[in-house]
């Protein structure tokens, strides 16, 4: 066994380990949710990662994402993601898609066999496409709902999306979903916190392809993230968890 699991090793057990290095998980989206959700992923020690993202780290993603540094300002996350997954756990295998998901390749992708699935993406068509996609693919799938404009971490859910409340994004998503004879069947991590009216800062939205930017605080996209790897390693495990269905 090697040092760097060996307090997992204490909590989960061997075959507990076993399961993990096993397991391969796709993360979609490496902003202020995804990032922390795949670094998670790593340390806990699954095996097998494929990471998904087609952006660059802005100075404005500096106030709540991981890979946000001055350093970094520029690069491809998928890049500097690779980097850290790989400087945790270099006998990884991992496999590192710099694109755009939309339309085919939403598809293609989700045809393949993944053990989970975590969706942190924050545009609405190429998710709602993802999560769709997943269903019919029966790939486990958890699902990151809004967090910004919201402070509390203590209010973050775990629940099938039909139990989903107070949620901008959850509530368009779901529509979406209707839409597609899709009501239930997809776990998401979400907030009832209601988000203040003047959280958020109305934008073009043709111009801008979003109704409006959202203020958000550094800690709770990270909460986020941290809540969906723990739902996937605990399922991974064969633990039960405090999901509502």
């Amino acid at each position: 066994m090697e040092d760097w699991k060996q307090r997992t090793q204490i909590l989960v057990g061997d075959d507990g380990l076993k399961r993990l290095s096993e397991a391969h998980v796709l993360v979609v989206g490496l902003g202020g949710v995804g990032a922390y959700a795949a670094e998670q992923l790593a340390r806990a020690g699954v095996g097998e990662m494929t990471i998904v993202d087609s952006d660059t780290v802005s100075v404005t993603n500096k106030n709540r994402q991981l890979l946000a540094l001055n350093s970094t300002i520029g690069r491809l996350k998928t890049d500097v993601m690779a980097e850290r997954i790989r400087d945790i756990n270099p006998e990884i295998k991992l496999h590192v898609l710099n694109q755009y998901l939309k339309d085919q390749s939403i598809i293609d992708l989700m045809a393949q066999k993944f053990d989970f699935v975590v969706d942190a993406i924050d545009t609405m068509a190429p998710k709602v496409f993802l999560l769709y996609y997943a269903v019919q693919n029966h790939q486990n799938i958890v699902s990151c709902m809004g967090a910004g404009g919201k402070y509390d971490p203590t209010k973050i859910e775990i629940c099938d999306i039909a139990k989903s409340y107070n949620c901008r994004l959850a509530f368009y998503i779901r529509k979406r979903l209707h839409r597609l004879g899709i009501r239930e069947g997809i776990t998401v991590v979400f907030s009832p916190e209601k988000v203040a009216d003047d959280a958020f800062i109305v934008e073009d939205e043709q111009q801008q392809n979003k109704i409006a930017t959202v203020g958000t605080i550094s800690y709770m996209p990270a909460v986020f993230g941290c809540f969906c790897a723990s739902h996937v390693i605990n399922q991974l495990l064969g633990k039960q968890n405090r999901v509502s269905v």
